[in-house]
């Protein structure tokens, strides 16, 4: 995907910058989801000659005027007796005025109530309608086979797979048209696939093409499928939360792991369960502008972080959607270069395309009275998106949580295997000065990315976002005389989102739907998406504490030789893959 980003490219310095409005830069971003975008909806006064807020401000003095003077000249008449209809020079052009500006201001704002209402519907609609049209515009081709000439695509598709596959080989037919051309998507993914396989003669038969639905994934999952692949979902549970029973859906392919994390549930609920809290909710998007030089770029940081503009940079944010909602910017700078990070919150949606949108909207408001800024991009790294950074850590990102629980002591030696000192002390060595030592940023804890990843897999989530999704600090403490332990995780930067994505798949939304946050919640938007951020949080919490409890007992070793490794003579795996399997 791409978005197109509003840049005016910055005069020489010491010119002027021409008037109106920048210039559009079509900027590709290549890469993962969070750095995608969408295209800029034209707003209700980019027509207008003057800056909407002069316009506005223009108009509702005027009305303002206008009524009051003639409110005061009809008194007048009204005490002298004079017909109201008998009008001076005067009273004519305050009722044009009046007339006008009442016709303006119920014009713009009922304009800019429908646009918001028609064009900006939740996010997830966006999402599904923007994908769709991108995925009908070809990408630009690459000079290989199996991506072919698009020049030379002839515009009647052959009838027959194999002449098809023929021609996709030749570099006829370039492969990421297959869908649209063939109105199959199942039939477009076989055709690729086999011409793959003759490009690179490897049979790729454990790669299985049949049981998916490839509509399902068309301009929003994935492009120019193959097949796919197939990951085992265990399930884990109950875990005792906030008063709630759940039952965790986790991919992988990691043995012991669910097993673990079962174990640590157990003790949890033994224990009269787990609480947690979601401190924030927020996602944020960062976009690199560039000055001519420092002195401007401090002016601008000190204008959107000034308190009084908050409620203007809102309104001009808010208008991309009916649930992102502008709560802060926060501004760093390197040089003549300024980084703004945005937070908004984002409904049920993880939100990385509804922030941009919302971002891009400022950014053409500000270029108003800033001419000279040069929007390098949408996305500086200051956000920070699927990289591990102390901002992230410090400040948060999507949801900020903290759960915690008491084991009670008989718990720890009955289901645990160990005593409360063994794994207090364990986890101040381990967790604590360990990570200390190796210098990590945000990785003072056991194993949080294993459980992390696995679930956002099992319900849809960006697998790339656990780089920050995992950032965690296990805390424990013996209480009650070193009788019972106290355990808690705190994450700062859980990015989840029911909605949107790989959410809609149906094996992913299955996984939601057991869990009981699928799709949005209409009565309490955002609910589902932080009750999925919690329940991430628990899971984590009863990874730890199992682990933990298991290197303090000296298990860890016995437990992964027992589950996970296989005894199964490999050399006869081929042999055995068509033959019924039981358990």
């Amino acid at each position: 995907m791409a978005m197109e980003v509003r840049r005016r490219v910055p005069p020489p310095h010491g010119v002027a910058a021409p008037s109106g409005h920048p210039r559009r830069r079509s900027a590709a971003a290549a890469g993962s989801g969070g750095e995608m975008g969408e295209r800029v909806r034209v707003q209700a006064g980019d027509a207008l000659p003057l800056p909407i807020r002069h316009t506005n401000l223009i108009f509702s003095a005027l009305f303002a005027a206008s009524l009051v003077y003639l409110m005061r000249r009809w008194r007048e008449k009204i005490r002298a007796s004079t017909p109201l209809h008998v009008v001076s020079l005067a009273e004519i052009f305050a009722i044009c005025g009046l007339v006008a500006s009442l016709i303006y201001l119920l014009s713009f704002f009922g304009i800019a109530f429908v646009q918001s209402v028609v064009s900006n519907s939740d996010d997830e609609e966006d999402y599904i309608i923007d994908s769709t049209r991108r995925a009908q515009a070809p990408p630009a081709p690459a000079p290989c086979a199996l991506l072919g000439n698009p020049a030379a695509a002839p515009e009647k598709m052959p009838e027959e797979d194999e002449e098809i596959v023929a021609e996709v080989v030749a570099g006829k037919i370039p492969s990421y048209v297959l869908e649209t051309r063939l109105g199959d998507c199942r039939r477009a993914a076989g055709i690729r696939k086999e011409a793959l396989r003759r490009i690179t003669g490897r049979e790729m038969d454990g790669l299985p093409l049949d049981g998916f639905d490839y509509a399902s994934i068309l301009g929003q999952c994935c492009e120019l499928p193959v097949g796919y692949v197939q990951l085992p979902v265990g399930v884990a549970g109950p875990l005792l939360l906030d008063g709630r029973r759940l039952y965790v859906p986790m991919a992988t392919t990691e043995g012991c792991l669910v097993a673990s994390t079962n174990r640590g549930f157990k003790a949890i609920a033994e224990s009269g369960g787990a609480s947690s809290v979601v401190l924030k909710d927020g996602m944020t998007r960062a976009p690199a502008v560039r000055f001519p030089s420092a002195r401007r770029a401090a002016e601008l940081k000190g204008f959107l972080e000034n308190p009084a503009n908050f409620d203007t940079l809102a309104t001009v944010f808010n208008r991309s959607s009916r649930f992102g909602r502008l709560q802060g910017v926060k501004c760093a700078m390197a040089g003549r270069n300024l980084y703004m990070r945005f937070t908004c919150s984002t409904g049920d949606a993880m939100g990385m395309n509804m922030v941009s949108k919302g971002v891009q909207n400022v950014l053409d408001y500000l270029q108003d009275d800033f001419p000279d800024m040069d929007v390098v991009s949408i996305s500086g790294n200051f956000c920070s998106d699927k990289k591990s950074a102390a901002v992230n850590w410090i400040e948060g990102r999507g949801k900020s949580v903290v759960c915690e629980a008491v084991i009670k002591e008989e718990v720890v030696k009955k289901v645990l295997k160990t005593n409360v000192q063994a794994v207090v002390e364990l986890n101040v060595i381990k967790n604590l000065a360990g990570s200390a030592v190796a210098g990590a940023l945000g990785g003072f804890n056991a194993h949080a990315s294993n459980i992390v990843t696995a679930i956002f897999i099992a319900t849809g989530q960006d697998p790339a976002q656990n780089v920050e999704s995992s950032q965690c600090i296990t805390m424990l403490e013996a209480i009650n005389d070193g009788k019972d332990l106290h355990i808690s995780v705190t994450m700062p930067s859980i990015e989840v989102g029911t909605v949107g994505g790989g959410t809609q798949l149906a094996s992913q939304s299955a996984c939601l739907d057991l869990l009981g946050v699928k799709g949005a919640n209409r009565e309490s938007p955002g609910s589902n998406a932080r009750l999925l951020a919690t329940v991430v949080a628990g899971a984590v919490l009863a990874g730890e504490l199992s682990l933990i409890s298991a290197q303090a007992a000296g298990h860890l070793v016995q437990s992964h030789m027992k589950y996970n490794r296989s005894s199964r003579d490999m050399s006869k795996a081929a042999e055995e893959a068509d033959r019924p399997k039981k358990c």
